[in-house]
């Protein structure tokens, strides 16, 4: 048989090409202002401020979500893997764009309101740049870690609708973002729980001017309006304490704003996504279920939703009936059954989509719920009828349901 090099080398190319890895798309690099960024005192990058623009690499289809991601680093550095690249994948994972944020940073010289202009002017930029992104402007959130997550607060805390007559078409851009993730975040510019060296590389020498202390420690500066929240923390955090997380948290529920906050027992500052960890690596998932269900991942309309289920024509003592869309990108409604009836009014109740359904209950004979049996189906309870239920946008659901073994 006579040996041909060219050959072998192509068929072992085509042999061995399942097993070499498919690199994610690369960043796209898109300046704040293209023109030059007002205040800069130079040219060099780390003084015009871009983002690099993350988008789903087509495993998840984008869902039309984005984030602008804002780095830690105490205003004197930037954590940009593990706390931009890093959340900026993780999010591409179920459909959402990221925008990792390279801010000024005040070990340049920069100080506020330099930090908080660049975080205002990449919301607007992002909306600006909705069609081009394939982007909902109205499901666009800001994320950041430690200092970027007082930034992320900052921009949370501080914003306006927009300059309608500006030359600039991105000023005329609202710049509040639709919602917060706050991670182990400089959230309180109290001297008594915040971290010294973000607020000396932000403030410079006013680092104690009282007006300024109480403008930034955003707890103060939380109202009815402030976007809904996501915040984590570990306790154990010694850089930044867990109290800045409380202290804004507390704001939040007094205001009546949607939120959520984990705390951890165990884990250091600057954890990112805490890969590996079994335990504190749990509230990536825990931000993703909070975004799923506050409808940042997937709009669709609600209904309301009531309904009676039987045992073998008895009342259902206890139990639950959840209905879980088979987009995941909508959320999840769970109902409790007491005597054999439940009900939700439309702002709880179902998305009008294909959902499967899980019923838990005990019957007469038992009354505790940890011995009560469950089970899934795709619409009525008749295991054999696998076509999903879907309840109608407009109008009341009601159903009747008895459970038979």
């Amino acid at each position: 048989m006579t040996n041909h090099p060219r050959l072998t080398r192509a068929l072992l190319f085509l042999f061995l090409m399942p097993m070499i890895p498919v690199r994610a798309a690369d960043p796209i690099k898109v300046a704040l202002w293209p023109e030059g960024a007002p205040g800069a005192t130079g040219q060099e990058p780390a003084d015009q401020p871009w983002v690099d623009v993350y988008r789903p690499d087509g495993k998840a289809p984008a869902n039309g979500c984005a984030v602008v991601v804002c780095p830690g680093g105490g205003y004197g550095g930037l954590a940009d893997d593990h706390e931009g690249i890093q959340p900026a994948r993780f999010y591409n994972s179920f459909g959402v764009t990221a925008y990792v944020l390279h801010y000024r940073l005040g070990s340049r010289g920069y100080r506020h309101p330099i930090e908080l202009g660049d975080a205002q002017r990449v919301l607007r930029l992002v909306r600006s740049r909705a069609g081009v992104d394939g982007i909902d402007p109205s499901r666009l959130g800001i994320m950041g870690f430690s200092a970027g997550g007082h930034l992320a607060a900052t921009a949370g805390t501080h914003y306006d609708a927009g300059n309608p007559a500006a030359p600039d078409p991105v000023d005329r851009q609202g710049c509040r973002p639709d919602f917060q993730v706050l991670c182990y975040g400089v959230l309180s510019f109290d001297p008594a729980i915040t971290h010294k060296g973000s607020v000396q590389n932000l403030l410079g020498d006013k680092k104690d001017d009282p007006a300024l202390i109480t403008l930034l420690s955003n707890e103060l500066q939380v109202t009815d309006t402030t976007p809904p929240a996501f915040l984590f923390h570990t306790a154990e955090d010694k850089a930044v304490p867990v109290a800045n997380s409380l202290r804004f948290f507390e704001a939040l529920q007094k205001h009546r704003v949607p939120s959520e906050l984990h705390v951890y027992q165990d884990g250091p500052h600057g954890v990112g996504l805490a890969p590996g960890n079994p335990v504190t690596g749990t509230w990536p998932d825990l931000l993703k279920a909070w975004m799923r269900q506050n409808q940042w991942l997937g709009r669709a309309p609600r209904t309301a939703f009531s309904g009676r289920l039987t045992f073998h024509g008895k009342p259902v003592l206890r139990g639950t009936v959840t209905l879980t869309p088979l987009d995941g990108n909508h959320p999840v409604t769970s109902l409790t059954v007491r005597d054999g009836a439940f009900k939700t009014e439309a702002g709880d109740g179902p998305v009008a989509l294909p959902s499967a359904v899980t019923v838990t209950y005990s019957d007469e004979s038992d009354a505790s719920l940890s011995t009560a049996t469950g089970f899934t189906t795709t619409g009525s309870l008749d295991r054999a009828a696998p076509s999903p239920l879907t309840c109608q946008p407009s109008g009341e659901a009601s159903v009747v349901w008895d459970i038979r073994n």
